[in-house]
């Protein structure tokens, strides 16, 4: 069975595991206080141009996502996301559970419109309502689409003017800017969002999130609120050390590469087969529409997730590459797929 599930199946790259394994017996304080924590955040605020970025390591996504949210919100405040973000469909309540509430836009290919922005921050009115304080993005989107630089900037607009805070989610960062349409580059975060992390877990290792905080108002106290949900990693240096190993040599940039390319040439070689797709994309999630009758041959060896019922008789399923996908798996489905019609 050749699974395209998700981008995190396999253990992690040979490279981090090889440092792992090397500094196995050495000793390190804890709690991301260790000289390896110390050299990651130093490279990712080499690689953001942001000297004075705050970096704190997380485990997960939904970990760091929910951390980051109940930090910067006060009780009564919102935070805004469009309805398939990650927040809102697949944490399980838990920005809920922190007492905040999650208002969602409809948005257009996966992305927060900053019209729907302003109408939402419009349509709560006064004390009686939560207030949006917060505007929650992920890049690559949860369908694999991807922010421009134009777009992010637009949003800042609107959540400067509304004195919103705007918080990026980058599980698939390294996708994202590895997209063929990106012309976003590492160095403009800073000026484009207060918060954000990039994802390990999704690109190669065998987990981990790095948080980086731009806006000094949201500095203070932010490992209390890392200790008090469960956050804070006594081994902290296995996140450190992994972080440091994505930093060096463009390795992050060469996983996400290797990844996108394969799901690219799945893509590619699937429309020529004759298929359409629920949202084509340039990263590594793609999202072909089968006949069910096709879709149930292809599960006999192949393992992939059913997106979303497009009608009586198609679906539409979600294909996931990673840095460990091979060549030959990608060339095993598109062998194994027939042609529309056949």
């Amino acid at each position: 069975m050749i699974s395209f599930k998700n981008d995190y199946s396999e253990g992690a790259c040979p490279q981090i595991m090889q440092v792992l394994q090397e500094t196995n017996e050495q000793q390190s304080d804890g709690y991301g206080l260790d000289p390896y924590c110390e050299e990651a955040r130093a490279l990712i605020r080499k690689k953001l141009g942001c000297e004075n970025g705050d970096v704190h390591f997380f485990v997960g996504g939904t970990q760091a996502n929910q951390t980051i949210i109940a930090s910067v919100l006060r009780p009564y405040e919102a935070v805004i996301a469009v309805d398939s973000g990650h927040i809102n469909v697949h944490e399980t309540g838990a920005i809920e559970a922190t007492g905040h509430k999650v208002l969602t836009a409809l948005g257009k290919a996966g992305k927060v419109l900053p019209k729907e922005v302003q109408q939402i921050v419009d349509a709560h009115t006064d004390e009686h309502m939560v207030k949006p304080a917060m505007v929650y993005i992920s890049n690559a989107t949860e369908i694999g689409t991807v922010y421009t630089k134009e777009e992010l900037q637009a949003l800042r607009k609107v959540c400067d003017e509304n004195g919103l805070y705007l918080f990026m989610d980058g599980a698939r960062l390294g996708a994202a800017m590895s997209a063929c349409d990106n012309d976003v580059k590492w160095t403009d975060y800073p000026d484009l969002v207060d918060v954000m992390y990039i994802g390990g877990t999704k690109n190669g290792a065998l987990f981990g999130e790095a948080c980086i905080i731009m806006n000094d108002a949201l500095k203070k106290d932010f490992r209390y609120h890392i200790k008090q949900r469960g956050g804070m990693l006594a081994k902290g240096r296995l996140l450190g050390l992994q972080f440091q190993c994505l930093m060096q040599d463009d390795l992050l940039e060469k996983l996400a590469d290797h990844a996108v390319s394969q799901a690219q040439k799945l893509q590619a070689g699937i429309k020529e087969k004759g298929y359409t797709f629920f949202v084509e994309t340039t990263t590594n999630q793609i999202f072909p529409i089968l006949d069910n009758t096709t879709m149930k041959c292809m599960e006999e060896s192949f393992a992939f997730q059913t997106w979303e019922t497009v009608d009586e008789t198609h679906t539409a399923i979600r294909l996931v590459t990673s840095w460990a996908t091979k060549p030959e798996a990608v060339e095993d489905f598109l062998h194994a797929l027939p042609k529309v019609g056949k």
